[in-house]
């Protein structure tokens, strides 16, 4: 299984006291250091072209993005919880990058399964709106990727962060070649995610309430969930891994522990194994608290690669 980073998504740094800060990156690749996961193959995620970008945003978007660049010990904010440093554009460069590196790899047969440990996240990301910690849409942008590079005539990104993926869902809900699943705690950040939200039959919204635990997380993705994806056979399915439903998260109120991240995780690529001959690249979203980010990340990757 292939795992890959870069240092400049460490650079990367929203300021004293964000909950989005460099400590997260660094407490799941600290996490994926023990014997364990020895077998990984760990590689440095490439910088995304401007053609990737543009498969997603327009150009307004990404010149937007490429050309703040702070002088070092400045920022500059994009929005209330988005800002950018001197080393933002290279890092969001590379988490879009990684996306593309691991569906390459994936696609050519190189690896079963991929692991993006990146950061900022990307699943707020609009087409025209960098917004809640995300500049690009990465997982968006990896879905393009691979049908633009490999042919694959449709994807489908599975997300189980705690907040809603609208950034995913802008980008794909006028094109029923690609298909989202989100579970998301409602009301919360960002505050879309409704049920009845079904863009061209290929969004499905899974809104989950206040204190949800684990049992009923696993009903929602065992009845809708997974049959759906496994229905739109999709040639790849890319995860958004937020592991911010996690009980101890401070940023939100579900109710999760690591093991519905490994279940959830190996119902997915049991649906893999099924539909697309087990290809599933995943890409690190939210997940606020340290401790549980590491545990639960490392759950997930465990999965990924035993299952």
């Amino acid at each position: 299984m292939l795992l890959l980073t870069h240092p400049a998504c460490l650079r990367h740094d929203n300021g004293e006291g964000h909950p989005e800060c460099p400590d997260r990156l660094r407490a799941v690749l600290r996490a994926l250091e023990t014997q364990e996961f020895s077998t990984l193959v760990r590689a440095s995620a490439p910088e995304a072209t401007r053609e990737q970008l543009l498969r997603v945003h327009p150009e307004a978007h990404v010149e937007r993005i490429l050309s703040t660049r702070p002088a070092e010990g400045r920022r500059i904010h994009l929005d209330a919880d988005t800002s950018m440093n001197a080393h933002s554009a290279e890092a969001a460069l590379r988490a879009a990058g990684a996306g593309v590196e691991a569906v390459d790899s994936v696609m050519r047969g190189e690896f079963l399964r991929a692991f993006c440990a990146v950061r900022p996240p990307g699943h707020h990301a609009e087409p025209a709106e960098p917004m809640g910690f995300c500049l690009f849409a990465n997982a968006a942008v990896a879905a393009r990727h691979a049908q633009a590079a490999h042919g694959v005539e449709r994807v489908a990104v599975l997300d189980f962060d705690v907040h809603h993926g609208n950034g995913t869902q802008a980008c794909f809900e006028h094109d029923p070649s690609l298909m989202l699943v989100s579970s998301h705690q409602t009301p919360l950040y960002p505050g879309t995610g409704a049920a009845s939200e079904t863009g061209a039959g290929n969004i499905l919204n899974l809104p989950l309430a206040p204190g949800t635990d684990g049992p009923a997380f696993r009903r929602v993705w065992e009845a809708q969930g997974l049959p759906a994806v496994e229905a739109f056979a999709p040639g790849l399915i890319i995860v958004s891994a937020g592991f911010d439903a996690h009980r101890l998260d401070p940023l939100a109120a579900l109710r999760l522990a690591e093991d519905d991240f490994a279940w959830v995780t190996e119902a997915i690529a049991a649906v893999a194994n099924r539909v697309c001959g087990g290809r599933v690249v995943s890409m690190l979203e939210g997940g606020y608290d340290l401790h549980a980010l590491a545990r639960s990340t490392a759950a997930h990757v465990r999965a990924l690669m035993h299952a």
